[in-house]
């Protein structure tokens, strides 16, 4: 039976790339000169440091272009609250969400389901597979989660005929 997945992962080695180019910006760009501004990545966690909450904002701003320019949606950032360090200076930690959450996979199977369509989807861990008994309904059905789903950056793989 012809089936694909429904995943929302971020390419890992683009986040890297787009950090590393930032963090070549913030270097370079004048307003930052002398200051601690910068933007560390741990796994799936970017720490964005500053002295001050505009230039941390800045420095998100470069980082949101560089991953845009990288093709990495800026949608799989989790920006959290802006921490305090000593002095002045601030950080702010960035969480890069990997896999769908029960909630936005419980909405996708409810949008195939409501939208009559001749196809099943199943929740299994952090995606969604949906089975169909022909490639034309599959095919329908990612237009339709292309168009419904907005909040997440959507991504089909393992298309199996």
């Amino acid at each position: 039976m012809p089936s694909f997945d429904v995943v929302s992962e971020a390419n890992i080695v683009e986040v890297k790339n787009a950090v590393d180019q930032a963090g070549k910006e913030i270097t370079t760009r004048f307003d930052f000169k002398g200051s601690d501004a910068r933007v560390e990545q741990k796994d799936l966690d970017l720490t964005a440091y500053a002295d001050s909450e505009f230039q941390l904002s800045q420095v998100r701003d470069v980082l949101t272009n560089k991953m845009t320019k990288r093709n990495v949606d800026v949608r799989f950032l989790d920006i959290g609250k802006i921490e305090k360090i000593g002095g002045d200076k601030v950080k702010q930690v960035i969480k890069i969400k990997n896999g769908i959450e029960t909630e936005a996979a419980k909405k996708i199977v409810k949008a195939l389901k409501e939208s009559k369509m001749k196809v099943q989807a199943s929740i299994q861990g952090e995606s969604v597979r949906v089975t169909g008994a022909k490639r034309d309904d599959l095919q329908a059905a990612m237009a339709l989660l292309r168009k419904d789903v907005s909040e997440l950056p959507l991504e089909f793989n393992n298309f199996r005929d």
